[in-house]
């Protein structure tokens, strides 16, 4: 139940980072200039014919919210029934699906850049939450991991800051102009992470291997859709299909962030997860060895008294 609920969950802020990217590409971020009303009327109670244009967009992102915020409570239940570790993880996505919601509302109230690219950094961290709790909650999860090396285990961790400090560097570049903290973080990133698919793909381990190589083939995709969206941003150049391709090309670019930024999260779990099974394999082992104190070296005089006693 609670895997299902967290794929649900996971699936509908994919489609409400979808959202948010057309909100902000089309320009339609205060479409609707009053929160938490729309226009004075109730959210939820629009009149759709007032759903033209930005309205449109932006008006479903906040409905599309609001689904994920259901969800979100719908999970931490879930998580909360099945008890342990799982209840923290399930309070942490309530309290940043909230924080998620007052931020979005404060930029329509304050109209502050700031807060677009805090609230489009936290929603890519939610994303990356959620893509950890599918994973947990799987029946994958159970699976025996295969060892990872610690260099590997450490590797994956960097790959995820590294990755998530880019999509940070991105939103900069979106609402604040910093092309080259971009160009940059996109070096580091490509210069770490396939490094992380070629380790954990030969570690030959059930989860960690094809999501290697679907990380590897997203690294692709997102290199192409990286030039794309540069050229038709910053390049005079004719571009096929116009304003169309001009939107969709950064829309795409930031929804593959976010399958990068969920795979390089599951890569980094799945590796550590051998390292919590080696933890928990030497406890055993050294609950089932009899202990013997230690009396000191055999001509030691502590070693002669107890022989003389």
């Amino acid at each position: 139940m609670a895997h299902r609920l967290a794929l649900v969950t996971l699936a509908a802020t994919f489609v409400l980072i979808l959202l948010g990217g057309l909100v902000t590409n089309t320009g339609a971020a205060l479409a609707v200039p009053d929160w938490p009303s729309s226009f004075g009327y109730n959210m939820f109670l629009l009149p759709w014919a007032r759903m033209v244009g930005g309205v449109f967009y932006e008006h479903s992102h906040r409905l599309a919210g609001a689904a994920v915020g259901l969800l979100t409570l719908g999970l931490a239940a879930a998580l909360w029934r099945a008890g342990g570790r799982l209840r923290w993880l399930g309070a942490a996505a309530v309290l940043a699906v909230v924080a998620q919601g007052v931020l979005g509302g404060l930029r329509v109230v304050l109209q502050a850049d700031t807060l677009a690219i805090v609230h489009g950094s936290l929603a890519q961290a939610f994303f990356a939450l959620l893509a950890a709790i599918a994973l947990v909650t799987s029946r994958a999860a159970a699976a025996p991991a295969r060892a990872a090396d610690p260099g590997a285990r450490r590797l994956a961790l960097a790959a995820v800051a590294v990755v998530y400090a880019q999509i940070v560097a991105g939103a900069l570049l979106t609402h604040a102009g910093r092309l080259w903290l971009h160009l940059g973080g996109a070096v580091a990133v490509f210069a770490l992470v396939p490094i992380v698919t070629a380790r954990l793909r030969r570690s030959g381990d059930a989860v960690a291997a094809p999501v290697a190589r679907a990380l590897l083939a997203l690294l692709g995709l997102q290199l192409l859709l990286g030039v794309g969206s540069f050229l038709a941003r910053f390049a005079s150049i004719w571009i096929p299909g116009g304003q169309t391709t001009m939107l969709v090309l950064p829309v795409a670019h930031r929804l593959a962030a976010s399958l990068i930024l969920g795979a390089t999260v599951v890569l980094a779990l799945r590796a550590w997860a051998t390292a919590s099974e080696e933890d928990v394999q030497a406890r055993r082992i050294g609950r089932t060895e009899p202990h013997v104190p230690w009396t000191g070296h055999p001509r030691s005089p502590a070693a002669s008294r107890m022989s003389m006693e």
